[in-house]
């Protein structure tokens, strides 16, 4: 029986983007930046930052380096949040259906500060609420030190949770992802970044569910 389920942020939650950060970042002065920023993992000093090796204000000064200018906090910010297009209501009611229903849900995400400057606002919701807000836990990539896809950030979370993995529904926009979660043993729904998740998660929940009766 499905107990907790685990949202990725960025194409689940809130509908990703990708084109605009890159129109952002070359605002800054960034001309490479289609072959710095990937949609789901990011390399270089952009994956140094998610993966927890070095902290915003170095960012910040390394982006500088890379420009050739200074940029401010508030640039940065600025150039990050362009992966969000927009925050479907119907993902949020959602969300507070399924933890009514008795789900605990779990944020896990490749993400950093800037964005999380965002996400975990008053503003993120339009009602003066962050994604915390709607999640018993999250999960952060700059913060644990690991990265999607490595199994290693899935089995830290299960131990943490204290649960199995065959009680673990994981929904993410990545198949990469989906496809790590899958090889220890969670269960995985692999949207498309943007679409209308909220009916069929549940039909997917009861699928397993009813697999899993003897």
């Amino acid at each position: 029986m499905i107990k907790t389920i685990i949202f990725d942020l960025g194409g689940v939650i809130i509908t990703l983007d990708q084109p605009q950060a890159v129109r952002r970042f070359k605002e800054l002065g960034l001309k490479d930046a289609e072959q710095r920023l990937d949609p789901y993992t990011q390399q270089g000093i952009f994956g140094d930052l998610e993966g927890g090796l070095i902290d915003d204000e170095t960012f910040r000064i390394e982006l500088g380096k890379l420009i050739g200018h200074e940029v401010s906090h508030d640039e940065c910010c600025y150039a990050w949040q362009g992966y969000a297009k927009e925050l479907p209501r119907r993902n949020i009611e959602v969300l507070k259906k399924l933890r009514a229903d008795g789900y605990r849900l779990v944020l896990l995400s490749n993400t950093n500060p800037f964005m999380m400057q965002w996400v975990d606002s008053p503003r993120f919701d339009g009602e003066g609420h962050g994604i915390s807000h709607y999640m018993d836990e999250c999960y952060l990539s700059y913060q644990m030190k690991v990265m999607k896809p490595a199994d290693s950030f899935f089995r830290r979370v299960l131990i943490q949770e204290q649960i199995f993995p065959h009680e673990v529904l994981f929904v993410d926009d990545g198949p990469r992802n989906v496809a790590a979660a899958s090889q220890i043993g969670i269960n995985t729904y692999c949207p498309e970044n943007g679409a209308d998740w909220t009916k069929e998660i549940y039909n997917v929940i009861q699928a397993i569910n009813l697999k899993e009766q003897p």
